[in-house]
């Protein structure tokens, strides 16, 4: 994991977790948005993805193993003595799900962006029923993952970059899509289970990757004491990458800015 710090006296931390197939640097506008505002950030690659194991990219044994690095973030984040916010995008957001269904974590709020509860397009049928099958006998067999830059982002230059980004995994294990599409299920059927902590969920109004009407759902549902939906209505996917990108921010900062205030870290 990395660790960026405000400059003087931080208010809190911001543990940022990513999505699929990307990493850490893609958040180089956020991190520093978040530290020049006055928080400290920490945040890592998920295992099989960006600086890690190469060997792995795109492969997991289980999606606990997101969970599990995922807490050791947070964990490091309380060091600080400060309030801690999780911030989770896409599959990073159906990890921050799973976590706060798992555990019990010291946090002053959660910020899902465009989280994965349910996807636009799936594999055909046949290659789902296959994808049972090499499931058991080939997990770590390896597919396509049918994403593409064009439909995260309308940002240009977000995808210039994205184009020559060697870390960018393109294809994903046939047990990473399993795992994937359990995760999701279980936070639908663990929805009970959430952690009661103040939350925001923000998803892109024209998201061509996660289905907002499941994210929609979920909310709905999820037995929180304190929820806030903002949806931003033309954005795609990846809404901290939009063009809209600095009052989506500001949003969130808003958020967070008011959880501080309720807590008296803020006058």
């Amino acid at each position: 994991m990395w660790k960026w710090e405000a400059e003087g006296d931080a208010k809190a931390v911001i543990v940022m977790v990513h999505g699929a197939m990307e990493h850490h640097r893609r958040y180089g506008w956020l991190i520093e948005m978040w530290r020049s505002s006055g928080f400290h950030v920490i945040m890592g690659d998920l295992p099989g993805q960006g600086m890690t194991s190469r060997s792995r990219r795109g492969h997991i044994d289980s999606f606990d193993e997101y969970i599990f690095e995922v807490k050791d973030w947070v964990q490091a984040a309380y060091r600080y003595d400060l309030p801690v916010f999780l911030l989770g995008h896409s599959m990073g957001g159906l990890i921050s799900i799973r976590l706060l269904q798992e555990e019990r974590m010291n946090l002053a709020g959660v910020i899902l962006s465009s989280p994965c509860l349910g996807l636009v397009k799936y594999p055909s049928k046949l290659l789902n029923i296959l994808s049972h099958g090499l499931n058991l006998v080939f997990p770590s067999f390896r597919i396509e993952s049918g994403l593409t830059v064009d439909i995260a982002t309308r940002n240009p230059d977000v995808r210039e970059a994205d184009l020559n980004d060697s870390l960018y995994v393109t294809k994903v294990s046939v047990r990473w899509y399993r795992e994937l599409l359990s995760a999701i299920k279980i936070a639908f059927e663990k929805m009970e289970e959430t952690q009661d902590l103040p939350m925001l969920v923000m998803q892109g109004g024209d998201d061509k990757i996660v289905n907002k009407v499941n994210v929609r759902d979920w909310f709905n549902q999820v037995p929180l004491s304190e929820k806030h939906f903002k949806e931003w209505p033309n954005c795609y996917h990846e809404i901290f990458n939009e063009p809209e990108r600095d009052d989506v921010f500001e949003y969130a900062k808003d958020f967070v800015n008011s959880q501080l205030k309720s807590l008296g870290y803020l006058v």
